[in-house]
C-alpha cells in the first residue's frame, strides 16, 4: 500500500502542509484530519477571536479523537520560521515556551499536530502577568438536565450584568456552558479568580436550588460554577474548539436570546461553518465590551467581612494567602488550635496508602473504585463492581458517581468514586481492592509538584 500524500493548502497567504490528511480523527462520523483542518479554516475568524495573542498548550490527540491524548506545553523545536513563540512561566517555577497564533496559517498547523480542541491561557502575549478575561465554567453534576445548565446561564449572565460585566456564552462542547468577559488587564491572577469566587457564591445566593460554588465534588449539587479555571496555568477549550467526541460536537458562541432554547448537539463539525456563514460570529464585539472587576472584588471583601474564607485551590497549587495555618496542630499553641475537624479520612484501598479523597477529611462516605489509564477502562471497573453490588447499586443517585479527570505527567488519567450518602448505613460496603489500579507516576524520577496520589518521591543526587 502506497504512502499517504500530503496535502498542501494555502492559508493566509502561507504554504501549510497537512500530513496524513486522510487519517479518521473521528471513527463514528468518519471525519478526517483534513475535515478538521478545513473547518477551522472555515471558522478562522471567529477561532481566532478567542485564541490570537494567546499563549496556548497543545492537547494532541496523534491517533485521533478515540485515542489517548497528551499535553504538550513547549512548543515543537521543529517548526516554521512564522510559528510565534511567548515564555511562560508556571506555578512549579518551571518555564516553557509556548505556541501564541495570530493567524489562520498558524492555526491550520497546529491542528495538523493533532490539536483537536483549542487551549488557550487567558492573557495576551504582551502582559503574562494580567487576565484580561474573567471564565464561567458551568459544570454540572451527573444527571442534572441540560435545561438547568441552561437556567444557570441565565442568573450568570444577571449577576455578571449587576455588577457591571457583559457576560458571552458559548456551550462547551461537553456537558456545560461556558460564559467569558473581557476585562481589564491590570489584576493578579489570584485578584481574578478571588473575583470569580464571588461571583460563583452570588450565583448560588440567587440560585440555591440549582447552582452551587462548592468545590467537592462529593459536597456539589445542581451545577457548579468553577471558580479554579481562573487560577494560572488553566485553560479552557475556546470559542469554536472541536471537542473530542463521537459526533464532533463543537464549543459554540450564542447570542443570549438563543441560550434559553438552544440544543448542546445541534452544534457539531458539520453544522457550525453553515451556521457561521448564515450569521457570523455571536462573540463579535467581546474584545470591545472590556469591564471593571472592582465591583467583583468589592463583593469578595464583602463575603470576607461576613466570614467567608478563601475557597479551595486545585492541589497542585502552593500555599495561598488565606489558607489556614500550615504548622503541625502539636506545635501551636494551645489558644490558637482549631476546633476538632468534621469528617474523617476515608481509609485507602487495599495495597495504596492514600483513599478516596487524599488526605483530606470529609463527611461524606466515600469509597474508591478505579484508577485507570483511559475513562472507558475505569467504567468498566465500575461495572464490575456493580455486578457485585447490584442491591448497592439501586440506592445510588447519578451525582454519586464521581467521575474524576486526574492530570498525570503529559496525560489525564481517571479516577472513579461512589458516595454512599444514599445507602443505609448497614448495607454499606467496605473499601475494596480497586478494580483497576493504574499508576500515572510509575517510573517517574521528576519533582514531586503536583500533590497528585502515590507519586514517587524525587531522586536525590549521589553525593
Amino acid at each position: 500500500m502506497s504512502a499517504a500524500k500530503d496535502e498542501v493548502l494555502e492559508v493566509a497567504g502561507r504554504a501549510v502542509t497537512i500530513s496524513n490528511p486522510d487519517k479518521v480523527f473521528f471513527p463514528k462520523s468518519g471525519y478526517t484530519k483534513l475535515d478538521l483542518v478545513r473547518y477551522y479554516v472555515a471558522v478562522a475568524e471567529g477561532a481566532l477571536r478567542g485564541i490570537a495573542g494567546r499563549p496556548m498548550a497543545l492537547k494532541r490527540f496523534v491517533n485521533g479523537a478515540e485515542g489517548e491524548a497528551f499535553f504538550q506545553k513547549r512548543a515543537p523545536t521543529s517548526r516554521p520560521e512564522w510559528i510565534e513563540t511567548v515564555e511562560l512561566s508556571f506555578p512549579s517555577g518551571r518555564t516553557a515556551e509556548e505556541i501564541v497564533v495570530s493567524d489562520a496559517a498558524q492555526l491550520a498547523w497546529i491542528i495538523n499536530l493533532g490539536c483537536i480542541d483549542l487551549n488557550p491561557h487567558p492573557v495576551r502575549a504582551g502582559d503574562l502577568d494580567h487576565p484580561d478575561e474573567l471564565r464561567v465554567d458551568l459544570d454540572p453534576v451527573p444527571g442534572v438536565p441540560w435545561a438547568q445548565i441552561r437556567d444557570v446561564a441565565m442568573v450568570t449572565r444577571d449577576v455578571l450584568k449587576d455588577f457591571g460585566l457583559v457576560g458571552w456564552p458559548k456551550t462547551s462542547g461537553s456537558r456545560g456552558m461556558h460564559i467569558y468577559s473581557r476585562i481589564e488587564p491590570r489584576w493578579t491572577f489570584p485578584e481574578v479568580r478571588r473575583a470569580a469566587v464571588a461571583l460563583a457564591r452570588e450565583v448560588e445566593r440567587r440560585a440555591p436550588e440549582i447552582a452551587t460554588s462548592r468545590w467537592w465534588k462529593e459536597e456539589r449539587h445542581g451545577v457548579f460554577l468553577d471558580y479554579n479555571q481562573n487560577a494560572k496555568d488553566r485553560t479552557v477549550a475556546s470559542a469554536y474548539s472541536v471537542r473530542p467526541l463521537a459526533d464532533a460536537r463543537v464549543s459554540t458562541p450564542l447570542i443570549w436570546d438563543e441560550v434559553p432554547t438552544c440544543e448542546a448537539e445541534a452544534f457539531t463539525l458539520a453544522t457550525v461553518p453553515r451556521r457561521f456563514a448564515a450569521i457570523g460570529d455571536p462573540s463579535k464585539g467581546i474584545d470591545e465590551a472590556v469591564g471593571s472587576l472592582e465591583a467583583l472584588l468589592e463583593l469578595s471583601a464583602q463575603h470576607e467581612a461576613a466570614g467567608f474564607g478563601d475557597a479551595p485551590w486545585p492541589p497542585h497549587f502552593a500555599k495561598q494567602t488565606g489558607e489556614p495555618s500550615r504548622v503541625q496542630l502539636s506545635r501551636r499553641k494551645r489558644e490558637d488550635r482549631p476546633a476538632a475537624p468534621k469528617g474523617e479520612v476515608p481509609p485507602p484501598a487495599p495495597g495504596k496508602t492514600v483513599g478516596p479523597t487524599g488526605r483530606r477529611r470529609t463527611t461524606m462516605p466515600l469509597i474508591e473504585i478505579a484508577r485507570a489509564a483511559s475513562e472507558a477502562e475505569a467504567r468498566a471497573g465500575l461495572q464490575r463492581w456493580r455486578a457485585r453490588h447490584d442491591d448497592v447499586w439501586s440506592h445510588l443517585a447519578p451525582s454519586d458517581i464521581l467521575v474524576d479527570s486526574m492530570r498525570g505527567r503529559n496525560t489525564t488519567w481517571t479516577r472513579i468514586r461512589i458516595n454512599l450518602r444514599n445507602v443505609p448505613e448497614p448495607e454499606r460496603p467496605p473499601q475494596e481492592a480497586l478494580e483497576v489500579d493504574y499508576d500515572p507516576w510509575a517510573g517517574y524520577q521528576g519533582p514531586d509538584r503536583s500533590g497528585q496520589l502515590e507519586r514517587p518521591k524525587r531522586r536525590r543526587p549521589a553525593d
